[in-house]
């Protein structure tokens, strides 16, 4: 008998999941806790491992499906259990069952594995008319594409049929006052005059419509033939603007919708939840970094010879903790059911990391216990995972403070949006030179602009304040973060 398999609860409160891929095709055969998909939750993209040995007889749904926790996704036919054959009607001998297969319903349902249903839809082949035959009745690659030559041969048949119905008819109507409006005559009577006016034109007569016949024979006069010329005008521009159309890239269409879900959709909410709950303030300051650029200048050697790329960000890390430990409160969250604000003696650091799907946030857990080699080797590990979308949800998950640096990207100030229920965060401009005012004079210095939002119902302008001048403290005298 057929085993069904629905979507597991792939994370804790997630209640639908996208099909991103298939793993796996309709007759493969698979083994206990191998991969049969890609979902997509509101989380993280996860595999989905089948918990059985046995041989898949049917996919549910097709990629980009969303499905709700515990549909049936796959249906497979499981080692040491009777498989189910199909029925076949008492009436049907069994030359006619195979001679003209036709494939199950199942609630209006075709049965064709993803790949099959793609190459339809490239094909431009309607499923519900093609008989399968594969197992069961299942639709194929080489089904469709019989299919679709068919369609083909047949186009082209009534294609190559369509003039000679039309010479037939000619042939039968007798001569009529009617307009002409075949093209590609033998002959075309006309006045002289119209003939120049044709050729100044480049038009062909026997190309142009006959309003009138005369003795037999198709007639056109001048007018017919300016109207002609300016069509094939007004067609060769049209021609030309689609063509330059492609060629500049413009597709014509002026909007396109993208699904608003998965990731992207859960960081949409996360956001509005926390910018709708807690107030919020951003202070801005900037710090002179010459010397930390110095100290991390004579160290990248050194990291090289280790395996690993020294950046600033392991740094900053270390002086965060720093300021975190001596003002506790931007270390905090907010626990409004009873009222109290919970200050933590631990440091996950958060490192705001930009993906084709989104922001995602992987967690440095206990950054004070690690030096700036493991916090820059662990840091590398998950921003890397996070872009290919193969970091776990938990690794994304408990964080007390986050950093995001879009300066990478460009510019110096914005207003980071605190990552709920965290009650601050700060966000790293461009580090690079510019004008510093120093003893009277104006001079060239690394700096390092400072934007930190902070949620104003727990901490107070001058306490973010503070932070963001310890935090400069160590940024500027990085030989103090030795002690940390």
């Amino acid at each position: 008998m057929p085993t069904e398999f629905k979507l597991p609860d792939v994370g804790e409160g997630v209640a639908e999941g996208e099909i991103v891929a298939w793993l796996v095709e309709e007759g493969d055969t698979v083994t206990e806790d191998q991969p049969v998909a890609e979902v997509e939750t509101d989380k993280a993209v996860v595999e989905v491992p089948s918990p059985y040995n046995g041989t898949v007889r049917e996919l549910h749904y097709d990629e980009g499906d969303v499905v709700p926790v515990g549909s049936v996704i796959v249906t497979f036919d499981v080692e040491g259990e009777e498989v189910e054959e199909p029925d076949v009607e008492p009436e049907e001998t069994e030359d006619e069952a195979e001679a003209e297969p036709e494939a199950p319903e199942s609630g209006g349902r075709t049965f064709a594995p993803p790949s099959v249903r793609r190459l339809a839809r490239e094909l431009d082949v309607d499923l519900a008319t093609v008989s399968g035959s594969g197992p069961s009745g299942r639709i194929t690659e080489g089904d469709v594409r019989a299919a679709a030559e068919g369609e083909a041969e047949e186009a082209e048949a009534e294609a190559e049929e369509a003039p000679k119905q039309a010479v037939s008819k000619v042939e039968e109507e007798s001569v009529s006052a009617e307009p002409q409006e075949a093209a590609g005559r033998e002959k075309t009577l006309a006045a002289p005059a119209t003939r120049r006016v044709a050729e100044e034109l480049g038009v062909d007569l026997n190309d142009v419509p006959a309003a009138e016949e005369r003795d037999g024979e198709a007639f056109v006069d001048e007018s017919a033939v300016r109207a002609y010329a300016e069509s094939q005008q007004a067609a060769q521009a049209a021609d030309a603007a689609a063509v330059q159309a492609g060629e500049s890239g413009e597709s014509g269409a002026r909007e396109e919708r993208v699904p608003y879900r998965g990731v992207r959709r859960t960081i949409g909410k996360q956001m509005e939840k926390s910018k709708y709950t807690a107030p919020h303030v951003t202070h801005h300051d900037t710090a002179v970094v010459d010397a930390l650029a110095d100290v991390r200048e004579k160290l990248k050697p050194v990291a090289e010879d280790q395996g690993f790329r020294l950046t600033y960000m392991p740094f900053i890390v270390k002086a965060v903790v720093a300021g975190l430990k001596q003002h506790p409160y931007l270390n905090s969250q907010l626990d409004e059911e009873n009222e109290e604000v919970v200050l933590k003696n631990y440091y996950n650091i958060g490192i705001a990391v930009a993906t084709d799907a989104g922001l995602m946030v992987p967690v440095i857990e206990n950054a004070d216990e690690k030096s700036i080699p493991e916090i820059a080797d662990e840091m590398r590990d998950l921003i890397e995972r996070a872009r290919e979308r193969s970091i776990s949800r938990e690794e994304m998950q408990g964080g007390t403070f986050t950093l995001t640096n879009f300066g990478a990207i460009g510019g110096e100030y914005a207003t980071p949006i605190i990552n709920y229920p965290e009650t601050a965060i700060l966000g790293l401009g461009a580090l690079e030179e510019r004008p510093v005012a120093e003893d009277g004079d104006v001079v060239a210095k690394e700096t390092l602009p400072l934007s930190l939002s902070i949620d104003h119902r727990v901490i107070d302008g001058a306490v973010a304040a503070e932070f963001a001048n310890t935090v400069q403290e160590y940024l500027e005298n990085p030989s103090m973060l030795l002690l940390e």
